[in-house]
């Protein structure tokens, strides 16, 4: 897949995304890169420890979290984006479910749409991405955590997600899928998902793992949000024996040597 001016290789190789929120209010980092030369410094190390996409998010979706108008979301991010772009070689996925941002996104430079509703909230979404063929993870996601059969409908919100890329005409070698830890899931259903990652090889796509200093590892290990690193790590490892290719989190370097390490021994004969 290539994203921006770069190739990945999603089938064969792994590949880390930093997370770089210019939010005041992000569960984990709010507030530390709202500055240009906060947001700029923190690219810098991401890239220096091993990066190869940036993730910019100007809304904070932690639980609880407070929507922002498009406008106020747009100020936040596309300065950032074309600071970015300007001054690093490296791909850019902007982090928005709507419209107008993404569009605005998108013409400032970003290569990547990073879809936490897997295109059902804003329905123009879709078209967008089509029309400007650029790739586009799209997450499991619903309001609240009732499930009969969890798995089970979880794979049916995930084909309806298809099914609206699909019938948008998103080119199906653009899209990337990520199972949602931390949305739309509880304690039990999150740990279910990580376990159970591998039933997303069935449609065949790359798959994106978000876990890094979520509640899932909170919880497990009875951490705070700054003490969960480790429990990232083991997520991310463990997603790749399950079949991710790239892993969205905040603490590069570490994540980074973790699957260098599983790589290694993954190609091993």
């Amino acid at each position: 897949m290539k994203i921006g001016n770069q190739d990945f290789d999603l089938k064969h190789k792994s590949y880390i995304m930093g997370i770089l929120n210019v939010t005041p209010d992000s569960f984990s980092d709010g507030g530390k890169y709202v500055s240009m030369d906060q947001a700029l410094f923190q690219t810098e190390k991401m890239i220096k420890e091993g990066a190869s996409i940036l993730d910019i998010g100007g809304e904070s979706t932690r639980p609880g979290h407070v929507k922002i108008t498009d406008d106020e979301e747009i100020s936040r991010v596309v300065p950032v984006i074309e600071a970015v772009k300007k001054r690093f070689d490296i791909a850019v996925s902007l982090d928005t479910y709507k419209y107008n941002v993404a569009k605005t996104g998108i013409d400032a430079g970003a290569d990547m749409i990073n879809d936490i509703w897997g295109l059902k909230w804003d329905d123009r979404l879709a078209g967008l991405i089509a029309e400007r063929n650029v790739p586009c993870c799209l997450m499991h996601n619903r309001d609240g955590h009732e499930y009969n059969d969890f798995l089970k409908e979880f794979c049916e919100d995930m084909e309806e997600t298809l099914a609206i890329a699909g019938k948008a005409g998103i080119d199906r070698n653009q899209i990337i899928l990520d199972p949602g830890v931390g949305f739309g899931k509880d304690y039990a259903q999150n740990l279910s998902i990580i376990k159970h990652m591998d039933i997303m090889e069935k449609w065949d796509l790359p798959i994106l793992l978000g876990t890094s200093r979520k509640s899932v590892i909170g919880l497990t290990l009875d951490l705070p949000v700054t003490e969960r690193e480790e429990g990232t790590a083991v997520t991310t490892v463990y997603g790749r024996m399950k079949g991710a290719s790239i892993f969205r989190v905040h603490d590069v370097r570490t994540n980074y040597r973790a699957l260098k390490m599983i790589d290694a021994i993954m190609e091993a004969e």
